[in-house]
């Protein structure tokens, strides 16, 4: 019988084509967060975004005080730092001198929220051309899980042990709604990272929102619900459950103006 021309020959597969690597933005380095912490997620969703759109190489980031304080290890960009809570001045500064530049922010909840209230309100009222990326865990992850601005009634934090009371501590703060009244915020969108559906909503969101700068529109911010399974002592698959029905509950997601 003939020998197939095949016969005694190796069969290989062709190379698979690449579709899911690490963005050229975003630094190949082992990260300090704890597991299951949203900040890591939302990195990577900051860095598609700035490959996507060509602007790596004019982009400049602010870092404040808090769990991102070390961001420049993972961004392949430039970053610089700002004293807590004055993140959008720092910001508004380097816009002003370069216009040409995407400056954006990337700001936890006691740096906005907190120390940084009235930086955020006067940058958006002002209508500075720049980029905010707020992310909202409902607790100071830095300094030991202390209550935030915007941690919820009866959470149990670092100083809440019997949870947020609203007679002594008062309300959670919506930071998005209370800017959507300033004619200068020209868009504005809470989002969460909590599923992998609501993580392409989030990429969509920050997208937009950088956008909104390079087309020159002015303020944008996008607010993103993040896990911190180590402070609400969940794991972070409960973490995740409990943005779902519980944190989103009173931070609806969704688009507050455009």
């Amino acid at each position: 019988m003939a020998k197939s021309k095949s016969a005694g020959k190796k069969h290989t597969n062709p190379p698979a084509e690449l579709i899911f690597r690490r963005p050229v933005s975003l630094r190949d380095v082992e990260t300090h967060y704890c597991a299951g912490c949203g900040h890591g997620i939302i990195h990577r969703l900051v860095c598609e975004t700035i490959d996507e759109l060509g602007i790596r190489e004019k982009t400049i980031a602010v870092a404040p005080v808090g769990c991102a304080v070390i961001a420049y290890d993972y961004w392949n960009f430039d970053v610089t730092e700002a004293a807590h809570g004055r993140t959008p001045a720092v910001a508004t500064g380097i816009k002003r001198v370069r216009p040409d530049n995407i400056v954006f922010t990337y700001q936890g909840d006691g740096d906005l929220a907190a120390i940084g209230t009235a930086e955020i309100i006067h940058a958006a009222n002002r209508g500075e051309n720049i980029t905010v990326i707020f992310v909202n865990n409902g607790v100071y992850g830095m300094t030991g899980g202390q209550m935030a601005p915007t941690t919820l009634a009866g959470q149990k934090t670092a100083t809440t042990l019997a949870g947020r009371s609203l007679r002594r501590d008062g309300y959670p703060i919506k930071m998005l709604e209370m800017l959507a009244v300033l004619p200068g915020a020209k868009y504005l969108e809470r989002v969460s990272v909590h599923s992998a559906q609501e993580v392409v909503r989030a990429k969509r969101a920050i997208k937009k929102a950088f956008k909104t700068q390079v087309e020159g529109k002015g303020f944008s911010m996008v607010e993103v619900l993040s896990m911190c399974p180590t402070y609400w002592d969940m794991t972070p698959i409960q973490s995740c459950d409990r943005i779902k029905g519980d944190v989103s509950t009173f931070y609806p997601i969704g688009v507050v103006k455009a």
